[in-house]
């Protein structure tokens, strides 16, 4: 089982500190943004790491390099070098398909979830399912109190089901999803999902623990002094 790390966006609402870093390699709580993914994902077994990288990507893997020190293989979608801007969520895993299976993990960068597990056992199940995707969602924290999707009683990601919740931006995903999707093309994640959910295929299972979205400086002070 292999990983998708989003780590391409500008960042604007962090700005000035993603000026000149990119938001993934900030640090919470003594480590990087992204190295506490990429240490969770080695602890699950997962070995294989992409991560997509557009704004300052140079820095990745100056900051990261190899992978090795995490217990990783780490390999860059480089959006910014091969396209000139990121390709936003959908786009972005189009274009690192390749380098992906048929089954894989994806997370944002600037997700801060420290008990978070990438269960070997959840992906099994998953992969056994012949969902399209599998989405972990998060009660609503106050910047999007109406959430996105419900839960049905069978576990399946419903516009219907209450309550609703956020999308934690923890998801398995199956690539027939996206093969539909050009190299190159610029697409948010949210066409794609409303595709599963027509045809049923969009699974749901919700996290309780700790979650934060690091958008702004505020944002990341308030994970800090957590």
């Amino acid at each position: 089982m292999k990983a998708l790390i989003l780590a391409a966006g500008r960042g604007e609402r962090m700005r000035p500190l993603t000026d000149s870093c990119p938001k993934p390699l900030l640090e919470v709580r003594g480590r990087r943004l992204v190295e506490w993914h990429l240490e969770a994902l080695a602890r699950a077994g997962v070995r294989d790491v992409v991560i997509n990288t557009a704004w300052l990507e140079e820095q990745f893997p100056a900051a990261l390099g190899d992978g090795r020190r995490y217990g990783v293989r780490i390999t860059y979608s480089c959006e910014g070098r091969d396209h000139g801007r990121a390709l936003e969520t959908a786009g972005g895993i189009a274009k690192a398909l390749p380098l992906l299976g048929d089954v894989f993990w994806i997370v944002s960068g600037d997700i801060f979830a420290p008990g978070f597990a990438f269960d070997e056992s959840d992906a099994r199940d998953f992969e056994a399912s012949g969902a399209l995707g599998q989405l972990w969602f998060v009660p609503n924290p106050p910047f999007h109190p109406a959430g996105d999707f419900g839960i049905t009683v069978d576990g399946l990601a419903s516009r219907e089901a209450a309550p609703r919740l956020t999308y934690a931006n923890f998801a398995l995903f199956r690539a027939a999803l996206f093969r539909d999707i050009a190299p190159g093309t610029h697409l948010a994640l949210r066409p794609k999902l409303e595709q599963a959910l027509d045809a049923q295929a969009l699974r749901g299972r919700r996290w309780d623990g700790a979650w934060h979205n690091l958008g702004t400086p505020e944002q990341l002070a308030r994970a800090n002094a957590a």
